[in-house]
C-alpha cells in the first residue's frame, strides 16, 4: 500500500508520542539464527539503525543455531543434544566460533552501510562487541558432560553502558568467556534476559517466526491460533502451563524470564513482517504481542463479583458529575460489557465497552481510576484492552461522551465530533440538559 503525502504526514506526527516516550530507554532486541537468515533481516537492522538515531539505547543479542548446525554438517559431525541443549565439545566449539563470528560480522556489516540509496545514508553507526558476557560451564547433570557449552555467569553492564554512552549499539554473540580464559557456547535467549535483568532494560523485544504470541484454541471448526496482543504474566504463566501457549520455546522463556525478573515489557514481533518492529514499538495498534508484569494487580473481564468494588469505585465520580449515576441492577444486567484492574482483591480501575456492531460502533464509557491509584497509566492500560475488544469485534470506531474529562481523551487520541457522529440509538438519547462533549477515535 502507497500511502499519500498527506498519510505520511498524519502517521510522522502519530508517532511523536511514541518517539519521546523511548527515548533515552534501554531495549534488548534479540534475534534468533532464523532471523539472521530470514531474507528481511537487511530491513530488520535499518529498523534497528532508526532506534538508535532516535536515541534509544539498543543493544542486540544474535543466536546461531541454524549456522552452527549447517557447520556441524560439513564437517561430517554428529551433533549431540540432551534436554534440547548442545553438547558443545572441542571440535564443536569451532563450529560455534565461526558460526557465531560469521553472523557477528554480518550484521555489524548491515550497520555500518551507508551507501546513497540506503535507508541508513549518513547515519554513521558505531558497533561495540567483546568480552562483555562472562560465562561457566554447565558442567555434569545427570550423568552427561556439557562439556564448552556454559550459562552466563555475569554480564558486563559497566562496559555496555559506556558503549551505550556513546551512542554504540552494542552487539552480543550467543558466546562467553571465563576467567581462566575458557570460551563457552551460550543460548542466545539467556544471553538477551540476563541483559536485560543486569542493564535494567526498559523492554526485550523478542523476533519470532510468528505474529505475537499464540493461544490454541478449541472451535467448532477445529483448532485455531488465536493472537494476544496484549498478555499479563499470570494468564501467560497459565497458557504455558496447560501447554496452549504458541511460539518457539526460546522466545516464551526469554518473554516469561524476563518480565519475571522485573524488565517492565517485553514485546514479540514477526520477523518476517516487514517493519514490525517500528509499527509495533510507534502505532498505537503495534502489530505483535506484549507481555508485561502483573504483581498485585491483574487486568480482566469483570465478573458479577465485581459490581459492589465498582459502585464503590465510581459513586465519588458520579456525585462529581464525572459520570452518569448507574444503578446496582443496571451495573448487573451489564457486567459482561466490563473491564476492570483488580489489586489485591480492590476494584482500582474499571471501564466499559458497550458495542453498536449494525453501526461498526463502540461507547467507552465509565472510565474510572480509584483517587490513590491515578498517575500510572491504569486508565491508559483499561483503555487499550477495550480497543483490543473494539478491533475483535470488528468495530471501525469509538466515541464518549463527557463533561469533565475531555484532556484525558485527547491525549489518548480521540478527537472532538459531535451528536451526529454517535448511532442512531444514542443519538435519541442524549441528554441536551447534561451537554456532554463527542469524542471519537478510529479504531
Amino acid at each position: 500500500m502507497v500511502l499519500s503525502h498527506q498519510d505520511m504526514i498524519t502517521l510522522f506526527r502519530n508517532s511523536a508520542p511514541y518517539i519521546n516516550a523511548h527515548r533515552g530507554k534501554t531495549f534488548v532486541l534479540m534475534l534468533s539464527g532464523e532471523a539472521i537468515e530470514s531474507p528481511t533481516l537487511p530491513t530488520i537492522i535499518h529498523d534497528i539503525a532508526l532506534l538508535n538515531t532516535l536515541g534509544v539505547r539498543v543493544v542486540i543479542v544474535h543466536g546461531a543455531r541454524p549456522q552452527i548446525d549447517e557447520r556441524i554438517a560439513l564437517r561430517n559431525i554428529k551433533g549431540r543434544f540432551a534436554d534440547d541443549i548442545r553438547i558443545t565439545d572441542k571440535t564443536t566449539l569451532e563450529c560455534v566460533k565461526d558460526a557465531a563470528g560469521s553472523v557477528r560480522s554480518q550484521v555489524e556489516a548491515l550497520l555500518t552501510m551507508g551507501l546513497a540509496n540506503s535507508p541508513m545514508h549518513g547515519a554513521q553507526i558505531r558497533v561495540a562487541s567483546g568480552n562483555l558476557v562472562v560465562a561457566k560451564p554447565m558442567g555434569v547433570r545427570g550423568g552427561i558432560d556439557y562439556e564448552n557449552t556454559g550459562s552466563v555467569r555475569r554480564i558486563d553492564a559497566q562496559g555496555i553502558n559506556d558503549h551505550l554512552n556513546d551512542g554504540s549499539i552494542v552487539l552480543l554473540s550467543p558466546i562467553g568467556y571465563s576467567p581462566t580464559g575458557e570460551v563457552f557456547n551460550l543460548s542466545h535467549e539467556e544471553v538477551a534476559t540476563q541483559a536485560a535483568y543486569a542493564l535494567g532494560a526498559d523492554k526485550l523485544i523478542a523476533f519470532s517466526e510468528y505474529k505475537g504470541i499464540m493461544e490454541r484454541v478449541s472451535t467448532d471448526s477445529g483448532i485455531e491460533l488465536v493472537l494476544h496482543r496484549n498478555i499479563e504474566l499470570a494468564r501467560f504463566e497459565m497458557l504455558q502451563d496447560q501447554g496452549n501457549l504458541v511460539n518457539e520455546p526460546s522466545v516464551i522463556h526469554a518473554l516469561h524470564d524476563s518480565v519475571d525478573k522485573g524488565t517492565p515489557r517485553a514485546h514479540c514481533v514477526s520477523y518476517d513482517i516487514d517493519g514490525a518492529l517500528i509499527k509495533e514499538l510507534f502505532t498505537r495498534d503495534g502489530t505483535g504481542s506484549l507481555v508485561m508484569e502483573n504483581h498485585y494487580e491483574q487486568l480482566r473481564p469483570a465478573d458479577i463479583n465485581d459490581v459492589v468494588g465498582i459502585l464503590s469505585l465510581i459513586k465519588p465520580l458520579e456525585e462529581s458529575g464525572a459520570l452518569v449515576k448507574r444503578s446496582r441492577e443496571r451495573l448487573e444486567n451489564e457486567i459482561d460489557q466490563f473491564t476492570v484492574i483488580e489489586r489485591d482483591g480492590m476494584i482500582i480501575a474499571c471501564a466499559a465497552l458497550y458495542a453498536y456492531p449494525d453501526e461498526g460502533l463502540g461507547e467507552i464509557a465509565c472510565v474510572a481510576t480509584h483517587g490513590d491509584y491515578r498517575g500510572a497509566n491504569r486508565g491508559e492500560r483499561v483503555l487499550e484492552a477495550l480497543l483490543s475488544q473494539a478491533v475483535q469485534q470488528g468495530l471501525h470506531s469509538l466515541f464518549v461522551l463527557t463533561t469533565l474529562t475531555a484532556h484525558w481523551f485527547l491525549e489518548q487520541g480521540f478527537v472532538e465530533g459531535s451528536i451526529s457522529d454517535l448511532p442512531t440509538q444514542k443519538q435519541e438519547l442524549y441528554n441536551f440538559t447534561r451537554k456532554s462533549k463527542v469524542f471519537t477515535l478510529a479504531v
